[in-house]
């Protein structure tokens, strides 16, 4: 018995979707699409974050064939090409940006070639910090055997690669790109760092799945955090129409060389002093003083004893 030919009526349905997508441009005042692709490709950042580990890590990171007397022609090959895509992506965003004011396309052109200039010149400052980083977590382990090993197997690592490119990108005036970087790590290691997030060197993230670290945080040197931390907002300001003000800095400032266990929440803009533990699951809305040891147990005392409930 002969099967039915499919019919998925197609006509209808590209009708349907063009209606609904000129309904949105509509609602958002983008009635005339500005010929071409207006926004930055996710999966040509995917593919160029992929090209600048290898350049930053060749020998582990780079193709498996790579001999290091080849080294710096491939790191300088990578880069041109690298290099080149992230200048198209940049004047999307720049193109973007501008497309309710009136700017020359010279001018873009100067600025987005001025954005990745300056972000190839920091590529050897943002390695330096990744070394950092890699060091922090194979001292911070017992489990990890070699340095190598952190590189190639931490999720930690990957997140702060990601996020180090990240926040030049968004100090460097490309918020939208900085952020497709960093939902990029996100998706790929369940780790949620904003790219406008200050960490200093030496940041270990063991195991990552979970952690969340906010736009306004800033975290100083030689710290580490475990699983499911979040350093997070504890309310958002909204204006008189109830728009949300962003922006202003509503996350936690972590010092130098504090440990904050797993699951643990801080929230707001508190100071969690130097040299201080912050035990697992504790939840924290308060500043604490260098040399803190913070636990679920002495959390709940201190509550109770000011005649609070848990």
């Amino acid at each position: 018995m002969a099967s039915a030919t499919p019919n998925w009526d197609l006509d209808r349905v590209v009708a349907g979707l063009r209606e609904v997508r000129e309904g949105w441009r509509e609602a958002q005042q983008r009635r005339h699409e500005y010929g071409g692709r207006e926004l930055p490709s996710p999966e040509t950042l995917r593919q160029l974050l992929l090209a600048l580990r290898g350049a930053l890590f060749p020998m582990r990171l780079g193709p498996a064939d790579l001999r290091q007397e080849s080294e710096d022609f491939y790191v300088g090959h990578t880069l041109d090409a690298a290099l080149n895509n992230l200048l198209a992506q940049v004047r999307l965003e720049l193109r973007y940006a501008a497309r309710q004011i009136s700017v020359g396309a010279t001018t873009i052109e100067l600025h987005a070639v001025g954005i990745v200039r300056d972000f190839a010149t920091a590529l050897p400052d943002i390695r330096r910090l990744l070394d950092t980083d890699v060091e922090a977590a194979f001292r911070g382990d017992p489990a990890a055997c070699s340095v190598d090993e952190v590189l190639l197997c931490y999720p930690g690592i990957v997140a702060m690669i990601h996020h180090r490119i990240a926040h030049k990108l968004h100090q460097l005036g490309v918020p939208l790109l900085a952020r497709i970087v960093a939902e990029l790590a996100h998706s790929e290691t369940g780790i949620d760092i904003h790219p406008g997030a200050q960490i200093g060197p030496g940041f270990f993230i063991d195991h990552g799945t979970g952690v969340v670290i906010g736009e306004t945080a800033v975290i100083g040197r030689n710290v580490r955090v475990y699983q499911a931390v979040t350093l997070g907002a504890k309310r958002f300001t909204s204006d008189e129409e109830g728009k949300l003000h962003k922006g202003l800095p509503r996350h936690p400032i972590v010092e130098d060389d504090v440990v904050i266990y797993a699951g643990a929440s801080v929230l707001g803009r508190v100071t969690i002093g130097k040299g201080s533990v912050i035990g697992g699951n504790v939840w924290l809305t308060r500043s604490v003083s260098a040399g803190s040891n913070v636990t679920q147990a002495n959390s709940q005392h201190e509550v109770l004893s000011l005649g609070g409930g848990i």
